[in-house]
């Protein structure tokens, strides 16, 4: 298998879209970071040989700031923070959230500036490349000081300590790193303080979440410019005249891509005379601006996630050249949450609008289909109670938009009195996609029923090869039958991607719609 080198500091959203797949990939950090790690190990050893106090070096953490430690218990300090902070509950991380977050982690200390020896990080990277993945409890972080108790999880397998998923299994850290051929290391003064300080968790959860919103996106657009033909809606809306008044780049590039989805139509070419209706609905009239909006929320947010994801955040900091050690609060994981709200916000709107497009295709009044997308409707329900599940699914979704950023509670004896809860805010995004890819695939369906009762009109090319991907799972519903499996079908093929890759290659508008 083909690695990635990894360079501290320039790591790009393509790159961490490849290190947040399913698959582990082999690392290796550049060699040219080592003489940064060097520094700032040494000078922090040197601060241990002095009387001055330094943060998390011989003091005690957050209130305890005061309490000075003796030299010859800094290690053990270090040790006793792994195991003290490692409190977290709930249900693991998924391991392949954990893979970045190590990843992250060794490339955070990896610039430098946190005073850890060049083990802790070969060690991190080893156990990534060994499979070797923490047992992270996903509850119990404020996102202030950073993920202090994910984190301690993360690290306490480098002491022996805490659990790992290795080969298939759960088990405890020591017995792992034995079958592995690793062995556990003895922290240095400040060690334990720079791996779990950090929103190295936050981060990976968001960029994880925000890499699923990137294929939900695709699936959305080319499920609604579906919609858009089954209910023989205009594409004059899409007029790139309209967009480029108004200026907003996500909806330019939207609307390019709606235009783009309908040529060649056929269903389109029926109506464009003889249609005595005026303005479509605005779930069908008002896509790209929406989505346009939705689409600029995610750019902001990769835009904020890439860089966090090259941070250093942990504290104190060590400027080796200038000889200094500096306490500030890069830890507060303030970025993360704003962002992971406004990536929130976007799915929440991206299920909204597409709920209420199946709403519009189930409507007989509006859409000029069979009542319910029903053949031989009031014998058959048609599509009735799938649309309920389609409303209960974007409610659900309203609730869990709250933004989390707003919200905070003291800890450490109000020492830190402001946090971020940004943890979260990254960690309910999984919950929101799951609901609006369901909402999608639904639409796809219902969007799907309502072209074949226009047979023998096809749709654009684009769109009918999305209808062959879908027919392949969910033959034509002629009378009803549970669709719940069929929903589950299509529900995957928008998670992985395979909507937007079917046509991808014919719209090539497509593209600008991904976030790079």
């Amino acid at each position: 298998m083909k690695g990635e080198t990894i360079i501290p500091g320039e790591l790009t959203l393509a790159q961490l879209r490849r290190l947040c797949g399913a698959q582990r990939i082999p690392v290796t950090l550049a060699s040219t970071c080592r003489a940064g790690i060097r520094a700032s190990a040494e000078l922090v050893q040197r601060a241990t040989a002095g009387d001055k106090p330094v943060y998390g070096v011989n003091t005690g953490f957050g209130k305890l700031a005061t309490t000075r430690i003796a030299k010859d218990d800094l290690a053990v300090l270090q040790q006793k923070l792994l195991r003290s902070h490692a409190v977290g509950v709930g249900d693991p991380l998924d391991e392949r959230v954990v893979r970045l977050v190590l990843l992250l982690k060794a490339a955070s200390l990896a610039r430098g500036y946190s005073g850890v020896r060049d083990e802790i990080i070969d060690a991190l990277v080893a156990m990534h490349n060994l499979g070797l993945t923490p047992v992270i409890p996903c509850q119990g972080s404020v996102g202030a000081s950073g993920d202090l108790a994910p984190l301690a999880h993360l690290s306490l397998p480098l002491i022996g300590e805490g659990e790992v998923f290795y080969q298939g299994e759960r088990m405890h850290a020591a017995h792992a790193l034995e079958r592995a051929g690793m062995r556990p290391l003895t922290l240095s003064a400040k060690e334990g303080l720079a791996l779990i300080n950090g929103t190295q968790v936050s981060t990976a959860l968001a960029i994880d979440a925000l890499l699923a919103t990137d294929r939900l996106f695709e699936a959305a657009v080319i499920s609604g410019a579906l919609t858009l033909d089954a209910a023989r809606g205009s594409d004059g809306p899409f007029d790139p005249r309209i967009h480029a008044v108004r200026g907003q780049p996500g909806q330019i590039d939207c609307a390019a891509a709606y235009r783009a989805l309908m040529v060649g139509s056929e269903i389109r070419q029926s109506h464009l005379e003889n249609d005595d209706r005026v303005q479509d609905p605005y779930c069908l009239r008002c896509q790209p601006q929406v989505m346009g909006a939705c689409l600029d929320q995610m750019r902001y947010a990769a835009q904020v996630l890439v860089r966090e994801a090259n941070a250093v955040t942990d504290n104190p900091l060590v400027f080796a050249q200038e000889g200094q050690m500096l306490s500030g609060g890069n830890f507060h994981a303030e970025p993360v949450a704003l962002a992971a709200d406004a990536l929130a916000i976007a799915i929440a709107e991206i299920g909204a609008i597409t709920e209420r497009r199946i709403a519009m295709l189930v409507d007989t009044v509006v859409s000029r289909l069979p009542p319910f997308l029903a053949p031989d409707p009031g014998l058959n329900s048609g599509f009735m109670i799938v649309h309920v599940t389609a409303a209960a699914l974007a409610s659900e979704n309203k609730s869990l938009a709250h933004p989390a950023s707003v919200d905070s509670l003291p800890t450490s004896a109000n020492q830190e009195d402001h946090v971020s809860m940004a943890t979260f805010a990254a960690r309910r995004l999984q919950p929101m996609l799951k609901n609006t890819a369901h909402i999608v695939a639904i639409e796809l369906l219902a969007a799907a029923q309502g072209i074949e009762f226009l047979r023998p009109l096809r749709s654009a090319p684009g769109p009918e090869g999305v209808l062959r991907l879908v027919r392949s799972v969910s033959p034509a519903m002629m009378q009803d039958r549970s669709l719940a499996r069929d929903i589950e079908a299509v529900h995957h093929l928008v998670t992985a991607g395979d909507i937007g890759h079917a046509i991808e290659q014919q719209i090539p508008e497509l593209h600008a719609l991904k976030l790079s």
